[in-house]
């Protein structure tokens, strides 16, 4: 129905209705905005499924506490929301590549439920 890419700060706020407190509360790569981000995505949408991700594919931009290859991503299924945290391996490909996989795949999974 609709996809929304949004790499900035500006435009997950702009797009997805993310309160832009968060960003400076717990960072982009987060639980809190990638389930607000979700709810963002379904709410414009008007689709019952959606799913959405943030993080540190590289080669630059980890840290400590967020290494490159950090990934949240969330899915939502009409109300209910749900998220994980996965670290994947690899150079920037292959972390994307992984986190795309394991979007869908948790896509599927709702729709199967």
């Amino acid at each position: 129905e609709a996809g929304y890419v949004t790499y900035s700060n500006a435009q997950k706020t702009r797009q997805l209705d993310v309160p832009e407190a968060l960003f400076a509360e717990v960072g982009a790569v987060s639980q809190e905005v990638v389930e607000a981000m979700v709810r963002g995505a379904r709410a414009a949408s008007g689709a019952r499924f959606a799913v959405a991700v943030s993080g540190v594919a590289g080669p630059d931009g980890g840290s400590a506490t967020k290494p490159v290859g950090t990934v949240w991503l969330a899915w939502a299924d009409g109300d209910h929301v749900s998220s994980e945290r996965r670290h994947f391996d690899g150079d920037r490909e292959a972390v994307r590549r992984q986190t795309v996989i394991a979007a869908l795949d948790g896509l599927l999974q709702l729709g199967a439920e």
